[in-house]
């Protein structure tokens, strides 16, 4: 036998590096909160999401019961992240696997389960979780028919809780050196708050456990009337529920927080943008209520959220500015100047100019041609005023010889200026105080100009 590995450091597969995943405080977005919040990023996991961790456990739990054979089959509906998590031990451990999804994930979840060797089928989102329809029934079916096939069924499976009652709350606890006095995180099969949360409460009673839920959802409703509602759609995925899932342990959370999809979705892209925390929409929905809740305590509290996973599974989606303008989710707060600008690419110019010395007749033209109602006037590179239509038209029907004269002629006081990298609701502000435009500058140079018609296309997101 070879001893060429007996002084290297490494692990014999992939499914050793799951866990002991890093706790980052979160500083920028926690602005005006008296305590700290610390963000467990599961993202570390190798399949990039807290949904590794009950992969292994569940597919270890079924060995050991004898009720998944060598060169069998793991079915599982999951929303992506499970699927990850199974595929990668399917792939280690020889088994083949299947999983049913509902049809709003997003296209880079189907394509990565796929890239691990697994099939995929799709079910629709809107229908009831009993139909023949669901991905919970197409799962079960898949499961009945193909021999040796075992469903792994997270939102019923006791390795789930397990698992993060040996794992994610310990290492938690010992992370935050027992200081932890909140803890928050989404609610979907409930396993995630239920395992961390019955560990992190036998070892300190006080800690308060605190699930975040979307708006639609019904588990917030459940928890405190232990009432079935009646669930609407959403767009965050991976958390949230239209049943009540069996791993899910009401008796460990203390309250649940409701978030909507613009609150939790744009809080997803300030993660990335403020903190360098590239996350998905659930990650986004635990942030927020984690800041509502941390804003309401004290200096020597500790709030810590676990943020499930990584935002590459969104790019088209949360991450995407065209999805979230269709979806009228864009909140303008969180948009940059820039995104405007670049969503004005095909329509017109970022930027039409004039120079000092030029006659009204090309200031005319650039009206007439690009149909717009001000151009900026720059004396080499800098703004030092604005020409309007409104005055073209007033000047040449006074005096034809207008069309002849410099531009500075019929000029009117520059336009406001902003940064490229400033949030827009600065520029909506300047719109609103009766500024028709405003231009942009980037790297000491004026690049764009945004009009008021640039910003309700951008919001209403038309082309």
């Amino acid at each position: 036998m070879s001893r060429v590995l007996d002084r290297v450091q490494y692990q014999d597969n992939i499914l050793s590096t799951i866990g002991r995943t890093p706790l980052v405080r979160l500083n920028r977005v926690t602005r005006g909160c008296p305590c700290p919040v610390l963000a467990k990023l599961e993202s570390f996991n190798p399949g990039g999401s807290v949904k590794d961790r009950i992969g292994l456990a569940m597919v270890e739990a079924a060995v050991r019961a004898g009720r998944l054979k060598p060169g069998g089959t793991i079915v599982e509906c999951t929303s992506g992240n499970t699927g990850v998590g199974l595929a990668m031990v399917a792939a280690i451990r020889g088994y083949h696997a299947v999983f049913c999804m509902p049809d709003k994930v997003s296209i880079e979840k189907v394509n990565l389960l796929k890239a691990y060797g697994a099939e995929v089928q799709l079910s629709p989102t809107a229908v009831a979780p009993e139909s023949p329809e669901s991905y919970y029934s197409v799962a079960r079916r898949i499961a009945r028919e193909r021999p040796g096939a075992f469903l792994t069924d997270q939102y019923s499976n006791p390795a789930n809780p397990e698992a993060h009652y040996q794992t994610t709350g310990p290492e938690l606890w010992e992370q935050s050196g027992g200081q932890i006095t909140h803890f928050v995180a989404g609610m979907g099969t409930g396993g995630t708050i239920s395992g961390t949360g019955r560990f992190l409460k036998e070892k300190k009673a006080s800690v308060q456990v605190v699930g975040a839920d979307p708006v639609g959802s019904i588990l917030k409703a459940y928890h405190e009337t232990r009432k079935m509602t009646e669930p609407h759609t959403y767009k965050i995925e991976g958390v949230g529920e239209d049943f009540i899932p069996a791993a899910t342990d009401f008796e460990v959370i203390d309250r649940v927080v409701a978030c909507n999809d613009r609150d939790g979705l744009n809080m997803a892209r300030r993660l990335a943008r403020e903190e360098a925390v590239f996350v998905g929409g659930s990650s986004g929905m635990a942030a927020w209520v984690a800041i509502q809740v941390a804003l309401a305590l004290g200096p020597d509290d500790l709030v810590v959220v676990l943020l499930p996973d990584t935002g590459e599974r969104y790019l088209s989606k949360v991450h995407n500015d065209a999805w979230m303008r269709d979806n009228h989710l864009l909140d303008p707060a969180v948009t940059r100047v820039s995104d405007v600008v670049g969503a004005k690419t095909g329509r017109v110019p970022a930027l039409l100019r004039l120079q000092v010395g030029e006659p009204v007749r090309r200031a005319l033209a650039l009206v007439e041609q690009h149909e717009v109602t001000q151009l900026p006037v720059f004396s080499g590179d800098e703004v030092v005023g604005t020409i309007y239509d409104s005055e073209i038209l007033k000047g040449v029907l006074g005096d034809a010889a207008t069309l002849d004269r410099p531009v500075e002629s019929l000029m009117s006081e520059s336009l406001p200026v902003v940064r490229s990298d400033q949030p827009v609701d600065d520029v909506t502000r300047l719109l609103a105080a009766r500024n028709p435009a405003v231009l942009v500058r980037e790297e000491g140079r004026v690049v764009g100009i945004l009009t008021r018609f640039d910003m309700l296309q951008f919001i209403a997101g038309s082309e």
